[in-house]
């Protein structure tokens, strides 16, 4: 039992810190399109424009995917609260953090290629 109190602990460790990422990461994306909306009322024309309204979409996008992220993690902790701790350890609850864990590490590098793109065009029409 002590095992799994300990392997349980590491899970919810795991999610724990990918909810903290996600929300810092929304914030971020509100942060962002405050700076698009700042570009988007001086009014450069369609060469600033048109990218930044594929930035607008991205980050609705963005959002979407972390508001699902979120919902999962929110579903795997509920599992690991509701945890029989007399159930065997059958690899199941590791098998369900594996999928999440390479759709964050998926989401984390979109993210990051996604921030790389904002700052350049911010560092144009900024």
């Amino acid at each position: 039992m002590q095992v799994k109190v300990s392997y349980l602990s590491d899970l919810k460790f795991n999610l724990d810190t990918w909810k903290r990422e996600l929300r810092f990461h929304f914030n971020e994306m509100d942060t962002f399109e405050e700076k698009l909306e700042e570009i988007a009322a001086r009014e450069f024309g369609k060469q600033a424009t048109i990218p930044l309204e594929k930035f607008q979409n991205k980050i609705m996008i963005e959002k979407n995917a972390i508001s699902k992220l979120m919902h999962r993690i929110r579903n795997k902790v509920a599992i690991i609260n509701n945890t029989d701790f007399n159930e065997n350890i059958d690899g199941r609850l590791q098998n369900e953090q594996h999928t999440l864990k390479e759709d964050m590490r998926t989401y984390i590098k979109m993210h990051y290629e996604l921030k790389e793109e904002m700052m350049d065009y911010f560092l144009e029409w900024l």
